[in-house]
């Protein structure tokens, strides 16, 4: 099971939750570099909680991946395999095979990086090229593809499935999170609504690093004002047709579409700050 620690709690559809039930399962959080360090243990806690927070799970562990840390993701990847190995081991219900065979389900919402991390492990256990198709957007991934083999010693298959939304989200604020997060299409939402409720959760979080990156002199709520400083840091303009008593005239405005996309590539790259919206 795959989230982002962007969002560790939102990012958990749920019905996978009960599907998982008391299945051997491993939580792995990623992208842990772009998360805020000082609400980790809402991470932490989100990767013990099999229902409520605080619930613990016998068959239930969880590993953190950082994207920047090289050495620290190799040493959280090469812990997958055989932790994987030893919960299934360890549960009398899946260990009855004659022959020591796993073949392991990659879940998650769409855009938290299952088909990355499969990726990953076939090359740092196997050597080998990617097997699967990667993208910086939902639905890559449109099906439940073959087994790829991801170790030798020992045998074991990944799947690489579509991400699975929940049919009806709980509350706006849990869409909006992981929206930001790429789970739901940008134009679905609106970037400028997205890039409104990003601006509220920075203030909210006192993460100021957006005023020194787009040149305001203070932090501001306003986001049409955050976003007339990136279109004019990047020199964005659209001309667009006015209709006047003399006909249409062309208008050069600034394009605060372009700009207010450009506020949410920034957030997801980090370089507004680590910052957890759960």
């Amino acid at each position: 099971l795959l989230s982002s620690a962007h969002i560790p709690l939102s990012g958990r559809n749920p019905m996978l939750q009960e599907v998982l039930g008391i299945r051997p399962h491993v939580l792995v959080l990623n992208k842990m570099d772009l998360a805020d360090p000082r609400r980790q243990p809402v991470s932490t806690k989100a990767g013990l909680a099999g229902g409520p927070l605080g619930t613990m799970v016998r068959h239930h562990e969880c590993l953190c991946l950082r994207r920047a840390a090289v050495p620290a993701l190799l040493c959280v990847s090469l812990q997958i395999v055989p932790l994987v190995a030893q919960l299934v081991g360890e549960s009398p219900r899946y260990h009855r095979a004659e022959t020591t065979e796993y073949s392991i389900l990659v879940i998650g919402v769409p855009n938290v990086g299952k088909s990355s991390l499969i990726n990953s492990l076939r090359r740092l256990h196997l050597r080998k090229g990617k097997a699967t198709a990667v993208g910086g957007e939902p639905g890559v991934t449109k099906a439940v593809l073959t087994r790829i083999q991801v170790c030798e010693k020992p045998l074991m298959y990944l799947v690489d499935t579509p991400g699975v939304l929940p049919p009806k989200l709980g509350d706006v604020e849990t869409g909006m999170k992981l929206a930001l997060c790429g789970a739901i299409r940008d134009h679905l939402v609106g970037e400028d609504i997205m890039a409104d409720y990003l601006l509220y959760t920075l203030n909210k979080q006192q993460q100021f690093r957006y005023v020194q990156r787009y040149g305001l002199a203070e932090a501001c709520d306003d986001i049409e004002a955050v976003l007339k400083h990136v279109a004019l840091a990047q020199g964005w303009t659209q001309k667009v047709k006015v209709l006047t008593g003399t006909g249409n005239v062309n208008v050069t405005t600034l394009n605060y579409s372009a700009a207010a996309y450009e506020f949410l590539r920034d957030f997801r790259a980090g370089r507004l700050g680590k910052v957890t919206l759960d």
